[in-house]
């Protein structure tokens, strides 16, 4: 029985080390996040680059063990939030949404009154067969374009 508590005493150290090891690595991510984002805010392009590659050569600290009357418990997983990165806008100009590939094959689509073929839409937007059938599927299901020969579509 003291084999096996010993065991898992051992078993609940490595996993505390390790759960240590992440966070640190989680905070190490946050750190470059931030200066990133902060690198591309920033109006002076003289100076030079922030390395986040330094902050990150620290070694992780090593588990401290818990004292014998406390019951070990494990560590809270944190996930860090993911931060947006900040959007270029032109000054005076609103920022524009990217084109989805719905939008894309829908204004193909559009802009042909004989009807556009899924070879022809392959061709024009480097599409494989698979995402060009999806984009058709989703698009009839949404009622917006219309097969008129098999493999030719016009808008509905």
């Amino acid at each position: 029985m003291k084999e096996v508590q010993s065991l898992l005493k051992l078993v609940s150290d490595g996993l505390k080390t390790l759960a240590q090891g992440v966070e640190a690595l989680a905070d190490k991510v946050d750190e470059a996040a931030k200066a990133k984002s902060k690198r591309k805010t920033t109006v002076d392009t003289t100076a030079a680059p922030a390395k986040p590659a330094a902050a990150a050569k620290k070694p992780a600290a090593p588990a401290q063990k818990p004292a014998a009357a406390e019951k070990p418990s494990a560590p809270a997983m944190k996930k860090a939030p993911a931060e947006k990165p900040a959007a270029k806008v032109s000054p005076g100009k609103a920022a524009a949404k990217p084109a989805t590939a719905i939008d894309t094959v829908m204004g193909l689509i559009t802009g042909s009154s004989k009807g556009v073929s899924t070879a022809e839409i392959k061709s024009k937007t480097g599409y494989d067969q698979k995402k060009v059938a999806n984009i058709i599927y989703k698009l009839k299901k949404q009622n917006r374009i219309k097969s008129v020969n098999k493999g030719v579509y016009v808008k509905f």
